[in-house]
């Protein structure tokens, strides 16, 4: 390398400086984001199976075909669905009114917040899965406490009509960060409006329905776009607690997903599977935006 060219690649680091800062940043991006999401597309259309020496034979849309066309995997699409929107809305109405409770000054209010955020932090772990077995097994706590009272509790974990909910509970527990969020908007909210609407006569719900809700729109509009994001995500709750059953009434696409690519090494089908399941999320996502500009307020 020349003198000139040495003084050349100097001015352009110092002229280009950031660039440096955003370098390992960058890498990261390419290694471990763009070049799996390229590759996993690419591999959604073959047949691909991660066992040393095996080949690419086949390209095509077959797996895409066997997705809409095998009866398990529907199932499986279904239920996800199911589980998706009967979390997402108990979610955020829970932490909504968890919040709105707590945004009152009252005493110890600091402790309260603290202990129902911490079910947010630990709730994806696998402890919390297991506790959450042993809470709802046929002899576990729940059943005791319910034949306490006189009533025969049921296999929670062991009959379809209660195991998807079982699993529900486990996320809508696990309302901490949506409430955290909604505290926040609600402490933003200007008192002088509530103070006009009661002289105005209006009571609290009216106020809660016609002041609090309109403008905390935008925390539940981003509220309602994680959740939903994560929902379709879920994994740890229904492999732990249920293992998909019982006769895969909690087996989620996640859990197919996984059952391709590690334990069939199917990649092929894993990698189409996960990308009918962003689709999905995206036009979920779509639709949700969409309609933000019918029901979400932004003040000027």
């Amino acid at each position: 390398m020349t003198a000139a060219s040495k003084r050349r690649g100097k001015r352009f680091w110092k002229r280009n400086t950031g660039l440096l800062y955003i370098l390992p940043w960058l890498a990261g991006f390419l290694v471990f984001k763009l070049y799996p999401f390229a590759s996993s597309l690419f591999y959604s259309f073959t047949d691909y199976v991660l066992r040393k020496g095996e080949t690419i034979t086949s390209f095509g849309v077959f797996n895409y075909v066997e997705f809409f066309t095998n009866e398990d995997m529907m199932r499986a699409f279904g239920v996800t669905f199911k589980y998706a929107f009967i979390t997402v809305p108990l979610k955020l109405i829970f932490a909504l009114f968890i919040a709105y409770i707590l945004a009152f000054k009252i005493k110890g209010v600091g402790l309260f917040r603290t202990a129902y955020y911490i079910p947010s932090i630990l709730g994806g772990s696998v402890a919390v899965a297991v506790l959450w077995t042993a809470l709802f097994q046929k002899q576990g706590i729940i059943n005791r406490i319910l034949e306490f009272i006189g009533i025969e509790g049921p296999s929670w974990l062991g009959d379809e009509r209660y195991a998807l909910l079982t699993i529900c509970f486990l996320r809508i527990w696990q309302f901490g960060s949506a409430m955290v969020i909604f505290l926040a908007a609600l402490k933003n909210i200007p008192s002088d409006l509530y103070e006009a609407a009661a002289i105005d006569g209006a009571g609290k719900w009216k106020q809660f329905f016609r002041i609090t809700v309109p403008m905390i729109t935008p925390s539940i509009f981003y509220n309602l776009i994680m959740q939903l994001v994560q929902a379709f995500q879920e994994f740890n709750g229904p492999y732990i607690v249920t293992k998909g059953g019982p006769n895969q009434s909690t087996t989620l696409i996640s859990l197919l997903i996984y059952g391709q690519a590690f334990q069939r090494f199917n990649m092929g089908m894993a990698s189409a599977m996960a990308w009918i399941m962003f689709v999905v999320v995206a036009i979920l996502s779509l639709i949700a935006f969409k309609s933000q500009e019918k029901w979400v307020y932004y003040a000027d």
